[in-house]
């Protein structure tokens, strides 16, 4: 179950998740060893998952997002989105409601690069039919939770 001081730890972490138990129990108001307590029970129970800089995706060449949409054949969606997710470009895959059954979300290096993606998507089993959007401006990405 997560408490208040789980929740103080995690907005102190959204913000700088290089700090030292330390200067997380100073601004959290709690000693060191209940912190590191806390961190280690969330990181054990799955619920704190890792730490990752954010990243501009353009200064590594990765200047164009795309989202598509896929239509995939009856009872071989969870297999299909699973080689999907192995593709490094692809940064999110969901299973949708509504008329499509898959979202992907992905970073390229260019037109090329998406246009390579989409026939290599197009080309495998079960995969019936696509819908590409390309973003054209970010105006918030933000994987951080509110908690």
């Amino acid at each position: 179950m997560i408490d208040d001081l789980d929740r103080k730890i995690i907005r102190i972490l959204n913000n700088d998740a290089r700090l030292s138990y330390r200067e997380i129990a100073r601004k959290a108001g709690a000693s060191v060893t209940a912190v590191s307590r806390k961190v280690k029970q969330m990181e054990s129970a799955g619920a704190l998952r890792g730490y990752v800089p954010r990243v501009d995706p353009a200064a590594f060449g990765l200047d164009l997002t795309a989202v598509i949409a896929l239509r995939i054949s009856k009872g071989r969606l969870l297999e299909t989105q699973a080689r999907i997710a192995k593709d490094p470009r692809v940064s999110a895959v969901y299973d949708i409601t509504g008329e499509w059954d898959s979202l992907v979300i992905g970073r390229f290096r260019g037109r090329d690069d998406l246009n390579a993606f989409i026939k290599h998507l197009l080309s495998q089993p079960y995969v019936v039919r696509s819908v590409t959007h390309i973003a054209l401006n970010t105006v918030k990405e933000d994987p951080r939770i509110p908690v």
